[in-house]
């Protein structure tokens, strides 16, 4: 066998070598990404999974007492899971308590939280004056048990005495395992505080006559950070979607064309909802949008080029995923004098998700492996099937529940 002949086989073996190689690779990134979409499919399920929400203060400062109707997973709250990184409360070492209080009905809820109030209500901060107020529970309306995998809205009505502090601001939130939670002031027509808390945060002082706003700039930090985590960790089915998009093609005009649809449409349907000009319920939103991921998925592995129809579709499907934003910002508010800087940074922030989404997805699939030869077949086609499962699956839990 003379020299070139035996070059040529080395050559060959090595580009063999090399193709085993690269196929394994992509093999082994389709795996872990099925299990990460399955991953997904169990935590964000909405009968799957117990999913952590903020919770809701309205708060009413009076003449003599500040009045606090709070909405919240009660089960939490009295299990005393604690609620910091949680996504999920099945992810927390208290989750078989909080699964026991789930199913309790709500006589037996309410008995369990009155026997551990004297300790919950040291978790709250209620201040007037730099003083610590008592808070006293008066009420508990807590739903049926119904779906246990459900997470359930109970309310709590609190309320403090300000017989020594009459006409001061009052300060209010609670401890950091508490988990977020978004204060809105009530009995105001003008200048009515409204906050999302983190991490312990505390309120600004609330007056009775309503309080001066803050700044557009602290406005638009805070709207732009409740967007983006609108979209991680919190939006996985948005994230399904914007990886469906990304599967469609690597080349930068067709993402480009769908990315733009999409987020002109979003953007459109977020103010026309936030304005309360189109108002469609969750039971209806919820289900269509996963009907959008199972819709983009399957039309990723049949379509190769993009189209009138394709943009038209990633166009409507941004309409609706509006409207799931819009339910988000509905329930944070937006103070009256600063609408438009709130609104414009929630959906910045909603848009920066979505980027860093496509630009992970990018440098961990895209750049190694989009110029394969073989990479739409064994990847880009695989990834889309399962982001129609899961899509599929979410879709038949939304209906049913």
């Amino acid at each position: 066998m003379n020299t070139d002949c035996k070059a040529r086989m080395f050559e060959l073996a090595g580009l063999f070598g090399a193709g085993k190689l690269a196929y394994a690779r992509a093999k082994s990134t389709v795996l872990l990404l099925a299990m990460i979409l399955m991953g997904l499919c169990m935590l964000a399920s909405p009968s799957g999974a117990h999913e952590v929400r903020p919770a809701v203060a309205d708060v009413t400062v009076g003449g003599e007492a500040v009045h606090i109707d709070l909405r919240l997973a009660l089960e939490a709250l009295v299990g005393r899971v604690d609620m910091r990184g949680l996504t999920d409360t099945d992810n927390s070492p208290r989750a078989a308590t909080y699964d026991a209080l789930r199913k309790l009905a709500p006589p037996a809820l309410e008995t369990a939280l009155r026997a551990a109030w004297p300790e919950l209500s040291k978790s709250f901060h209620i201040s007037a004056d730099g003083q610590l107020l008592v808070p006293v529970l008066i009420e508990a309306t807590i739903p049926d048990v119904g779906n246990e995998a459900l997470p359930r809205d109970s309310r709590i009505k609190l309320r403090a005495s300000l017989a020594d502090h009459a006409g001061k601001p009052v300060v209010f939130g609670w401890n950091a395992e508490n988990g977020p939670l978004i204060v809105r002031q009530a009995g105001v027509k003008d200048g009515a505080y409204t906050g999302y808390l983190k991490d312990g945060q505390l309120s600004a002082p609330m007056r009775r006559e309503g309080t001066p706003a803050q700044g557009a700039g602290q406005t638009f930090l805070t709207y732009i950070v409740i967007g983006f985590e609108h979209i991680i960790p919190k939006g996985l089915d948005h994230i399904l979607f914007v990886l469906g998009l990304f599967f469609f093609a690597l080349r930068l005009r067709p993402l480009l064309i769908q990315i733009t649809a999409f987020t002109f449409a979003h953007t459109i349907t977020l103010a026309m909802a936030t304005l309360g000009v189109v108002t469609v319920p969750p039971s209806v939103v919820e289900p269509l949008i996963a009907a959008s991921i199972v819709y983009v998925g399957v039309e990723n592995t049949i379509a190769r080029k993009i189209g009138i129809w394709r943009t038209a579709l990633v166009f409507g499907f941004g309409l609706l995923h509006g409207l799931g934003f819009a339910s988000v910002l509905g329930e944070v508010g937006l103070q009256t004098t600063q609408f438009i800087t709130g609104l414009i940074a929630f959906n910045v922030g909603v848009e920066l998700g979505q980027i860093a989404v496509i630009v992970v997805a990018f440098f961990l699939i895209g750049l190694p492996f989009g110029k394969k030869p073989w990479y739409r077949k064994r990847i880009a086609i695989p990834c889309s099937v399962l982001i129609a499962l899961v899509g599929a699956y979410w879709f038949f839990e939304r209906v049913s529940a």
